[in-house]
């Protein structure tokens, strides 16, 4: 897709809205946190307001308002999930763990401030991800929902996701693995997240039939795997000032990679076939899917 098209355009657009919102509305609802504790505090929104693309967000933002949810209430999951994204940034990051020292061009957490409030920092944004899900303003139509969000977020995040596929992959550095163990590892990891926002969208949008939802769960569980895969792809043919980590670091620590197993053509095939198929997956779907369309061809060509 041309970074010029029709497209492409609107999707930035929307990437700058969201990121200008979910900034905002975050940053307000951190500094009414107690400032007893300046050092997490600030420990925190460093990781929060890194400069990531807030990829998450937008895509929440996008089945949410295709589905017609309320763009408050769209904002206020989108606030949860970001802090259980940048949570898991800054425990991935820690020296127990992948040992980073860079995050996005910048220091990362444990660097900066230590690895003690580092640790206290995620614990932290884990526990405002479900404070903001919990008290945060709804509308009247969703205030009831606040549990269901909670559960989806905590399904995720936890043992049934993002923290399993954690788990998995630090056992298995240094081990060989198999194409569908691997493939399991980053459905977990990477992907649960992703199909927490799909299925934010959906909880927060007037009642749809069950059938939908589950095709945007298939979509999602394509996307969020060829998030990784792109992800793999740019470690070994990106460089570290794009990338804004060191490049080739899942390389030097010896971690199954989706390039390790099929080769650089072989991802960038199996990338395509994902991407395929996260398309046809929503192809049948009576709604306007051109952003979210857009988006998924946004998220196979991105450069970092």
């Amino acid at each position: 897709m041309s970074s010029t098209s029709p497209s492409a355009i609107a999707l930035l657009n929307i990437q700058q809205d969201v990121q200008t919102r979910i900034d905002r509305k975050l940053a307000l609802f951190i500094d009414q946190q107690t400032q007893t504790a300046d050092e997490l505090i600030t420990a925190m929104k460093y990781s929060v307001f890194s400069g990531g693309k807030r990829m998450r967000p937008m895509l929440l933002s996008i089945v949410g308002n295709m589905l017609d949810a309320n763009p408050d209430d769209l904002d206020v999951a989108s606030m949860s999930i970001e802090c259980i994204h940048a949570y898991s940034l800054i425990h991935d990051d820690l020296p127990a763990m992948d040992d980073d020292a860079l995050r996005r061009g910048k220091p990362t957490n444990h660097i900066q401030f230590g690895e003690a409030t580092a640790i206290l920092a995620g614990d932290a944004l884990q526990t405002l991800a479900f404070e903001i899900v919990l008290n945060h303003p709804l509308s009247k139509d969703n205030s009831a929902k606040r549990v269901d969000m909670a559960k989806v977020i905590a399904k995720a995040s936890g043992v049934n996701g993002m923290c399993a596929g954690q788990s998995i992959d630090l056992l298995a550095t240094g081990n060989e693995i198999s194409l569908a163990e691997l493939t399991e590892l980053h459905q977990l990891k990477t992907g649960a997240l992703l199909s927490a926002c799909v299925s934010l969208g959906a909880i927060l949008a007037p009642s749809i039939p069950i059938e939908h939802i589950q095709l945007l769960q298939k979509y999602a569980s394509k996307i969020g795997l060829a998030f990784q895969v792109q992800d793999d792809i740019l470690d070994v043919i990106s460089d570290s000032e794009t990338l804004g980590k060191p490049q080739g670091s899942d390389t030097d620590l010896n971690k199954n990679t989706f390039v390790s197993h099929l080769g650089l053509e072989g991802s960038q095939s199996f990338l395509q076939m994902l991407h395929n198929e996260a398309l046809q997956a929503i192809a049948s779907l009576p709604y306007n899917t051109d952003q979210l369309k857009a988006f998924t061809d946004f998220l196979v060509s991105r450069e970092y």
